[in-house]
Formats: structure tokens, sequence, C-alpha cells
């Protein structure tokens, strides 16, 4: 598990007084003292940064291959290093040679929120009839007049119907939230029905290209009514108006990976990058690989 942040930087590389190429990341320690360059928490993509070139194409990949080498050969010193990259960057090769791994990993995006009646019909028939009960029969709304602190009641009861403790501290969430807030570039949805029972929320921020969202909730004993799908419905239209793109943050998990395809979103790879250089870190992940 991972102990408490302890800082970040960033390595960049200049040419002719301009920024080329950047690469951030966080730095952590976990609990065996190892340090881990890494990703901040409900980020879901960090990895390089690289101007984009308007070479050929051989010369625009020996280029990334020199500055992607040159931009991780800068880091400090470290036992481990893991960060999902966006995944319109799908070179990796560079670090590949320099003896790093590579999972493939998949998020869900709908990438033309314009064609508003495209992204209905290509929602599965059971979503989109679970939209219309919650809507019209059961009287459900979607309120987006609540605060940070409704949400998170909504979000902790995610990781306590499956007995797990919540990845991230409500400070963090407290942050994003006046971060996303400053720079009116969030909206926090709450579904809610006429008995006052709050079904589920969905904390959405936003830049210019894309829509994300980044954290959900639910109440478990009222999770098989369904509320979630409108929920995201409503998220989606919402986004509409304010971006290009909505990324789901798409997971690895079955079951959640089958709610975000059956709103019509496509499945998109990224890569997750690591590397472990502590000998010592590397013989007990042999270890517990061997144990599972």
């Amino acid at each position: 598990g991972f102990a408490d942040y302890t800082g970040a930087d960033i390595k960049i590389i200049e040419k002719n007084d301009e920024v080329i190429a950047s690469l951030p990341f966080v730095i952590r320690k976990n609990k065996l003292g190892f340090t881990l360059l890494t990703q901040p928490r409900l980020t879901q993509h960090l990895g390089p940064w690289l101007k984009i070139s308007s070479e050929k194409y051989a010369l625009k990949l020996g280029q990334e291959k020199d500055l992607i080498q040159e931009l991780f050969s800068k880091l400090p010193k470290h036992d481990y290093y893991i960060q999902n990259w966006y995944f319109e960057r799908t070179n990796w090769l560079p670090l590949y040679w320099m003896g790093y791994s590579q999972t493939t990993r998949y998020t869900y995006r709908i990438n033309k929120l314009s064609d508003f009646d495209l992204i209905w019909n290509g929602l599965q028939t059971n979503t989109r009839k679970r939209i219309k009960h919650c809507k019209e029969d059961l009287g459900i709304v979607v309120r987006t007049d609540l605060n940070i602190d409704d949400f998170i009641k909504l979000n902790r009861q995610v990781f306590y119907r499956q007995g797990m403790e919540v990845p991230y501290s409500d400070d963090l969430v407290y942050r994003i939230d006046e971060a996303a807030s400053k720079n009116k570039a969030k909206q926090i949805f709450i579904a809610e029905d006429p008995k006052g029972r709050r079904h589920g929320a969905l904390f959405l921020i936003w830049d210019s290209n894309s829509a994300y969202s980044i954290m959900e909730g639910s109440d478990p004993e009222l999770r098989g009514i369904g509320a979630n799908s409108l929920i995201r419905w409503e998220a989606v239209k919402f986004a509409s108006g304010v971006t290009k793109h909505f990324d789901f943050e798409g997971s690895m998990i079955e079951g959640v990976e089958r709610s975000y395809r059956a709103f019509g979103a496509i499945q998109t790879p990224y890569f997750s990058i690591t590397k472990t250089n502590s000998k010592v870190l590397r013989f007990l992940q042999i270890i517990r690989s061997i144990v599972k």
C-alpha cells in the first residue's frame, strides 16, 4: 500500500527557450519504505508530454525516442515507477529498450458529444428503459445544487459496501472540489426520489477537450433501482454543453465495465508503464505472483 504523499516534481527538456517535453510525477513512500514515482490519486492519466512534431513519420518517431529516453534518464533515484499514460500516447517502445514494462488497460469514451441522438440510440435498450423508468415512473430527479459533503456521504458507501477502506482522503476530495470550482470546471450530480432518498452521485470535471467522471457513489440499499444510469445520462447531457468528449475513466472490474459499455461508449486502450529498479522489491513481486 501507499504511505503519504511526499512530494511532486517535473522534468523538462527545453530547446530555444521553449519547453518541448515534460514528465510530471508524484513521489511516494510505501509502507516498506520503497520510493515510488507515480501519479496523483484520482488522476487517471499522466506520463510524458511531447510537443507535436511536424516532421515525417520516421523522423517523428526518432524524435519521440530521443525525448522520452532523455526525460526518463532525468528521473531521481527510485525503486518503482508506475504511471498510466494518456490513450493518445502510444509509443512506449523507447522505454521497452530501457527495461520498462507495459500493461494495456481500458477506459470508455463517448467521442461525439455533439451528436446527441446518436448517443441516445447507442445506449443499450435496457439502459434506456431504466433511465425512463427512474425519471418518468419513479419521479427521480438529478440535482446539481447539492454540495461536496452530500457527495462524499454517497461516495464512501461504495467502499463500505465492499468492506474496503476509502483509497483517498476527504481532504483530497475537498481540494479537488475547491480547485475545480475556482476553474468553473466541475459539477456534482445526485439522484433524489420524491421521498428525499438519495440514490447515487457522480463527480464530473472537464477541460476544453473532455469531461471525466472521476468519482461516483451510491446507496447500497437503492442500487437495484438503477438511478446511476439516469445520473450518468444527465452528466453526459451536461458535458455536451461544456466540452467535446466524455471519459468514464473505465474500470478493469467486470461489473463496472459492463455498465460503461451499456452507454455505447467506445472501449479505448491506454498503457500502464512500470519498472522495478529495486532487487528486493522485484523479489517480493515475484513471491507475491507465485503465492497468487
